[in-house]
């Protein structure tokens, strides 16, 4: 039978999956299950990307979880793939804290230690590790793999990992994490074979979705993240505010008389695009509306954009490329020439036409600061750890 990695991407709604052929990690299929604990509904892509139909696998307005979605996959993998073996599992864990600086197999003990980080990511650790436990129960004897979104950002210097608060907060782990770090760290391998010199080079990579968030990385190593302690802070995003002054959050407890978890439902699912426009969180729709306050939050997207941009040119003084990836950045043509427009004074040039196309490169010829879109495989990433956990236990 042939060997297979099986990739799960866990969220608190949805669980995506990829499936790739353990010798050459060629993807044969990914796909999702949204909806979890609603009216569920399932998709997938072959290798080519084209759609692949699904019939029979979940019930209509089936209510599951995590552990019967992953049963839905397994099963959806041995009607189209009935000769894969799954050999390895690997999955997205977006906490790591500070003591996992790079994948793990995961044991009992290292569970109970990403259970202990739930704290630091209430709203995702959870249904990491539900996808964990859900792999584990179906394959008991194959090894689950761990890939952080914190691990590439662990090499961060202390002015850049730390807030102004008692040095124990510190000790403790209160501290600036980043996040994004699977989609990140692809992005320095791909840029390394477009253009070597590049990625040798200081580059502010822009990973732009529902989730959003800005990365000064140098020589391949990330040195700075707009995301700090959380997935909350730094840009505005689909439903969360991103950075807020610490002040109010105290009017919203003292003069709103609001609780940790409604503060939380605010600042996490209702604000970002969704709450600046009073409409949607979908980019898509925002652009196509009407609606003034549509366009209000997207200028207000973007120049946060051009700011933290700035910021991150300061830490690296300078900058060789940026890169745009994520759903908005690898499809928004319009968003990338609003934010590349403003940046004219760091050297960017932009070529209308390229970055209407969506090409590889948004830049012009000679243009100071190349511009590029690289399309995020966090999937491939995840892949490509687990594989290379096998072959070191081997």
């Amino acid at each position: 039978m042939a060997r297979h990695i099986l990739t799960l991407n866990a969220g608190s709604s949805s669980l995506k999956f990829a499936l790739f052929d353990a010798e050459n990690l060629n993807c044969a299929a990914s796909g999702q299950i949204e909806g979890l604990g609603l009216a569920a509904s399932m998709s997938a892509k072959d290798h080519a990307e084209a759609e692949i139909p699904i019939t029979g696998l979940l019930k209509a307005d089936a209510r599951i979880n995590h552990t019967e979605a992953l049963q839905a996959i397994l099963a959806f993998i041995n009607q189209r793939f009935p000769g894969a073996a799954i050999s390895a599992v690997g999955h997205r864990v977006v906490h790591g804290g500070s003591g996992f600086e790079a994948p793990v197999v995961v044991t009992a003990d290292i569970m109970r230690e990403l259970e202990a980080l739930t704290p630091f990511a209430p709203l995702h650790q959870p249904h990491n590790l539900a996808g964990i436990a859900a792999g584990m129960a179906a394959f008991p004897e194959v090894p689950q793999i761990a890939c952080f979104d914190t691990a590439f950002h662990r090499a961060h210097p202390f002015v850049q990992d730390t807030f102004a608060l008692p040095r124990s907060f510190y000790d403790e782990g209160v501290r600036r994490y980043g996040f994004h770090g699977l989609s990140y760290e692809f992005i320095s391998q791909k840029l390394a074979q477009i253009s070597p010199e590049l990625a040798s080079g200081r580059v502010i990579a822009c990973h732009l979705g529902n989730g959003a968030s800005i990365c000064a990385i140098k020589n391949g190593r990330s040195i700075s993240s707009t995301m700090g302690f959380s997935p909350l802070d730094g840009l505005p995003m689909g439903t969360r505010c991103g950075q807020i002054d610490p002040a109010v959050i105290l009017y919203l407890m003292d003069q709103k008389g609001m609780d940790a978890a409604a503060i939380s439902d605010l600042l996490y699912k209702q604000s970002g695009l969704k709450g600046l426009s009073g409409i949607t969180s979908d980019m898509r729709v925002l652009e196509a509306s009407q609606d003034s306050r549509a366009q209000e939050a997207i200028d207000y997207f973007t120049a946060r954009i051009r700011r933290e941009i700035g910021a991150m040119a300061a830490v690296l003084e300078g900058v060789d490329a940026i890169i745009f990836s994520g759903g908005i950045g690898e499809n928004g043509a319009e968003i990338r020439a609003s934010i590349l427009s403003g940046l004219t004074w760091l050297g960017v040039e932009i070529d209308a036409e390229m970055n209407k196309q969506g090409a590889e490169v948004i830049s012009r010829t000679g243009s100071k600061v190349a511009a590029l879109v690289i399309r995020a495989n966090e999937e491939l990433m995840i892949a490509q750890h687990t594989a290379r956990l096998m072959k070191a236990s081997l």
